[in-house]
């Protein structure tokens, strides 16, 4: 996708730089948000390998030649779409507490899970990784490893408050951490509900305390 640049450093270039964007140019993102969300919708209903550029296109009611302006490929689009929308990327803030953090956390990945493209995708695009190098790059590198180095964040927030001792290991705690709502709600297909997300925290606290 192009993106327009202003070299010059003048005081109109900043103020231009500043402007809303309108007509021609709203459209322009209204087309491609419209692409976007028929890139998922086609995902989920071909999955990665059966996706054609075509059926993006007519989905989201554009036409060939302005997709292709945008991306040459559903993988070129696949890779520069999905670091957009943030998918493994949940709500690490510090809330004071372990135990908050990690209700925080799985909420957030709860949330993720709930949603219908999500759920659909996730499983194929995992399934994708081991014969698309490119898109697996993406996936562990720019969207994996930001998750994870957050989570890792909070971990050792919580050692230093002394909620968990200096030998925890912290790789362990991030795979645990995100396998628990995955497998609930993905692979067993069974609620994540309010119970469920207490005795998971509790079980992660309790379980990293003992394994430390």
């Amino acid at each position: 996708m192009e993106r327009k640049r202003i070299d010059d450093g003048s005081a109109q270039s900043v103020k231009a730089r500043k402007r809303k964007p309108s007509g021609a140019a709203v459209l322009q993102e209204e087309k491609t948000r419209r692409l976007e969300q028929a890139l998922f919708e086609e995902w989920a209903r071909h999955g990665f390998a059966g996706m054609r550029m075509e059926s993006i296109a007519s989905r989201a009611g554009v036409g060939k030649a302005a997709l292709y302006r945008r991306w040459s490929s559903k993988l070129e689009m696949a890779c520069e779409v999905l670091p957009q929308v943030g998918i493994g990327l949940g709500d690490i803030r510090d809330t004071g507490s372990l135990e908050g953090d990690i209700t925080l956390l799985l909420r957030s990945f709860r949330a993720l899970l709930h949603h219908r493209l999500v759920r659909a995708i996730l499983p194929d695009l995992l399934a994708e990784l081991p014969r698309n190098p490119p898109l697996a790059d993406v996936v562990r590198g720019r969207l994996q490893h930001g998750r994870r180095a957050r989570a890792a964040e909070m971990f050792r927030r919580a050692i230093a408050r002394g909620e968990l001792p200096p030998t925890t290991d912290i790789e362990l705690a991030c795979d645990a951490v995100g396998a628990l709502v995955y497998w609930r709600m993905i692979m067993t297909r069974q609620r994540a509900d309010k119970q469920w997300l207490t005795g998971s925290v509790h079980l992660l606290i309790n379980g990293l305390r003992a394994s430390g």
